[in-house]
């Protein structure tokens, strides 16, 4: 018998799944590969250009030298430059040794659950939610508790049911505004509500803020800590510059938080990946200290592509979709198209259905179910006006094909 020992991998990883995203992307790209015309609505990625301004920078960087090791939790002309972002845009001070800079919002995240989770910690989470955030907690040991929400509701988290999440165990509640996978955003009365909710607990605030810049249909967002800000101690808010300046490979992100939370989170940066990359750190300061034209023209075209993905998506008899207030992606119900195709198409579930729209239509979406909705798919508009156009007609025909009435 062959001894496989040295082949055991660690059981943590038992309850992880691999991003459902990256694996949808993955088999469009291996597509277009084989030369077969794939159109994605899969990737949460802009698909404009960096700014100009801010390849200059970074190539300033280049030239200058400026591509040694930098502080752990990145220059100190970048962490002043995020605090005067935050307080400028939500009204909050922080100081720079309140902020770590790391490698993209997700790192941030991963950042918060390894030093601040511990086994036998709930995680409450409000579903739809994005695939990383439960896998987080279960890598950390934790427990995600999730909370179901309702269309009716437009897909946010009600007092009531975060109450009824609550317990003696509960070390976190993430909120995401606006949200991946529904672009739902919470206004101020709503966050005003789930603090109230929050207040006499112990219960950590982990605010996903990467897509506060996006919003539309003039929504105004406000972040949990400017409308809460007494509970600035027990609040650690997230961002970076991947979807507002189209940098998601420059991976910049940060979190804000009480210095004691950010000092635990850098001792975990210090052993993992150490610096964020120099030369993005100064593209990053780049991008918050320039003028904003450039979001503000981004955010525009968004709401464009959102209003036309919108019209497309509702023309297709039996889907359901609400407009988002943010972010760029549409989650559209397909319940009503699954229950009703051909039996012999064997489309049962949304997996199902985005399995065969990619193959058979050649259009990349992602099942609802990886974020906790079963029924629905997500589709991004970071895209240009065409391919929405085109990959819409595509899954209205391919529908056609399997659908009892034609």
């Amino acid at each position: 018998m062959t001894n496989t020992a040295y082949s055991r991998i660690a059981r943590r990883l038992d309850a992880v799944r691999p991003s459902p995203t990256l694996a949808i992307t993955a088999r469009a790209a291996e597509l277009k590969a084989a030369g077969i015309d794939v159109l994605s609505f899969s990737a949460g990625e802009p698909d404009f250009p960096t700014p100009e301004h801010i390849c200059a920078a970074a190539r300033r960087a280049i030239d200058e030298g400026f591509t040694k090791y930098t502080a752990v939790g990145g220059i100190p002309e970048l962490r002043k430059a995020i605090a005067t972002n935050i307080e400028t845009r939500f009204g909050v001070r922080y100081g720079p040794a309140e902020i770590a800079v790391t490698v993209g919002a997700k790192h941030a995240l991963f950042n918060v659950a390894y030093a601040l989770y511990e086994p036998g910690d709930e995680i409450v989470i409000p579903a739809p939610y994005w695939v990383t955030y439960p896998e987080h907690a279960r890598l950390a040991g934790a427990d995600p508790v999730v909370v179901p929400t309702a269309a009716e509701n437009r897909f946010k988290m009600r007092p009531a049911d975060l109450e009824r999440a609550l317990g003696p165990r509960t070390r976190a509640v993430i909120l995401s505004t606006p949200s991946n996978p529904t672009g739902a955003a919470y206004d101020e009365r709503e966050l005003a509500a789930l603090a109230e909710v929050l207040a006499p607990t112990s219960a950590l605030v982990v605010t996903d803020e990467i897509y506060a810049s996006l919003t539309y249909g003039g929504f105004r967002h406000r972040s949990f800590v400017s409308v809460a800000p007494q509970m600035k101690d027990r609040v650690l808010l997230v961002d970076g510059v991947s979807k507002s300046y189209a940098m998601t490979g420059w991976r910049i992100g940060w979190v804000a938080g009480p210095r004691h939370f950010i000092e635990a989170i850098l001792t975990v940066q210090s052993q993992a990946t150490s610096n964020p990359t120099s030369i993005a750190q100064r593209a990053a300061l780049e991008a918050l200290v320039a003028p904003q034209d450039c979001v503000e023209e981004m955010r525009r075209r968004f709401e464009v592509r959102r209003d036309l993905m919108l019209e497309g998506l509702l023309a297709i008899p039996g889907v359901r979709c609400l407009a988002p207030d943010g972010a760029f992606y549409v989650f559209p119900d397909f319940s009503e198209v699954i229950a009703k195709l051909d039996p012999a198409a064997r489309i049962g579930n949304d997996t199902e259905l985005a399995a065969y729209f990619l193959e058979e239509a050649r259009v990349a979406v992602v099942p609802g179910e990886a974020f906790g909705a079963p029924g629905h798919l997500r589709l991004s508009y970071a895209t240009g006006e065409a391919t929405i156009r085109e990959g819409l007609d595509r899954m209205r025909k391919s529908l056609q094909k399997i659908h009892p009435a034609g």
